[in-house]
């Protein structure tokens, strides 16, 4: 058993404020992926192009890529207790302010909000992240950061749920006729403008309730006591702290490999429902495949955690990254239903990388860790602009998902491409620091 084994991986004397802070890892989870399933929402309720319907994505993950360095700036001047409370007040503001969006039944509007939402993602990110490593022990940190990231697929689900029990379910302007014909499509103006008003409505209800939680959590913390890490909350300057971070090739390929990891899961997670509807699978009965898709990835983050006290990281990462590179290659491939078992099964390989590229990519920075985080969570944004690319790809031959044929196979399908080689650099990454960084 090694040296590092034996140190706990979180003191019992600080237990209830890591409680609290990793409750977090499920809160911006639940938004993550209550909003994922809301791009099919907005686009048949609004009649969007899939390049349209993307903006969602766009506003949601350009939320992070905006934010972070503020968020980092604010936390160096004070503290990450009140970066955390920062990010839930955002967040309750963007959730709420979903009400007027659906009154005004405004596209732009819910954009808006949901840009504001994630304003406070960015905080909580940014701050509970590196918050989360400096409980504790350097040696233990990735492994105390996989543990708390457990808990955001719990979060994942429970935000499918609600996508799943009450929009998906409920959108009146999903609703098919007995031959399968649309039947949004068939009304007149004035009866396709009743049924957005209903629907819109419905999208709104889980985020105004979710403003409500996080007020709630906002009160929580505001009154408990926080533990402090001097050396990771001293007062740094930026500058300096930029370049020592930029001029390390495993900080700064970190950042890209990040960005390029993110960019390959959201669009695995995003796109499993058009994915299924090409396969005749209507989009509520499509949510079970996003169940099954955070099922394995929970399993994979519990198998990443308990492999990471007994293999170096950038070896696992390596070999989680080839594991899903081969799934991907299914999903393109295989035909029928083993192609969306294989996606979801890509899951379980993308489990453990946000967490392990952000603990390497943080490992000995010390007072610089909330400026590396800041960087690592604007890499987020690649949630935002690969996904973005891949309705281009998906609009190219029209709107639907197979209208064009490349090697055998639809757009859809081909477009996963752009997952395979945005993990082929993740790989690459994972390898570099096995081999040359000895990390």
């Amino acid at each position: 058993m090694s040296s590092e084994s034996k140190i706990p991986v979180v003191s019992k004397s600080i237990l209830v404020p890591f409680i609290l802070i990793t409750s977090l890892f499920a809160l911006w989870g639940l938004a993550n992926d209550m909003t994922n399933p809301m791009v099919r929402g907005f686009q048949k309720v609004l009649e969007l192009s899939n390049v349209k319907a993307s903006l969602v994505q766009l506003a949601f993950y350009g939320g992070y890529f905006t934010m972070a360095i503020p968020a980092a700036l604010f936390v160096n001047k004070f503290s990450y207790k009140k970066g955390v409370l920062v990010g839930l007040a955002l967040y309750s503001v963007g959730a709420l302010l979903f009400y007027p969006a659906a009154s005004l039944e405004s596209y732009g509007f819910f954009l808006a909000a949901l840009y504001i939402l994630t304003f406070g993602l960015a905080f909580l990110e940014t701050t509970a992240n590196p918050y989360i490593l400096s409980m504790g022990a350097e040696e233990t940190a990735t492994r105390r950061l996989n543990f708390a990231q457990m808990f955001n697929p719990f979060g994942s689900i429970m935000g499918l749920f609600i996508a799943q029990t009450f929009v998906l379910g409920a959108l009146q302007s999903d609703n098919v006729a007995e031959d399968g014909t649309p039947i949004y499509d068939t009304l007149s103006e004035t009866a396709k403008a009743s049924m957005r008003t209903a629907d819109l409505e419905v999208i709104r209800n889980p985020y105004v309730v979710l403003g409500i939680v996080v007020v709630i959590f906002f009160i929580l913390i505001s009154v408990l006591k926080m533990p402090q890490n001097k050396s990771q909350e001293a007062n740094v300057k930026f500058s300096e702290s930029v370049k020592r971070l930029w001029s390390q090739k495993k900080f700064a390929f970190g950042v890209v490999a990040q960005a390029f990891y993110v960019g390959a899961q959201i669009m695995c997670w995003t796109y499993v429902y058009q994915y299924a509807e090409t396969l005749g699978i209507d989009s509520q009965s499509a949510v079970a495949y996003g169940y099954a898709g955070y099922a394995v990835f929970l399993a994979g983050r519990a198998a990443g955690t308990a492999l990471l006290a007994k293999m170096n990281s950038g070896k696992l990462l390596m070999y989680f990254g080839l594991g899903a590179m081969t799934t991907i290659i299914g999903a393109i491939f295989l035909p029928g239903m083993l192609g969306i078992y294989s996606l979801v099964t890509t899951s379980f390989f993308l489990s453990i990388m946000f967490p392990t590229i952000y603990g390497i990519a943080l490992e000995g920075q010390g007072e610089d860790a909330k400026f590396g985080a800041a960087f690592l969570v604007m890499a987020i944004v690649g949630g935002a602009l690969l996904p973005f690319l891949k309705g281009y790809i998906l609009d190219f031959g029209g709107k639907g998902y197979e209208d064009t044929l490349f090697l055998g196979v639809t757009e859809m399908r081909y477009s996963f491409f752009l997952s395979f080689f945005c993990l082929l650099f993740v790989v690459i990454y994972a390898r570099n620091v096995y081999k040359k960084y000895n990390n």
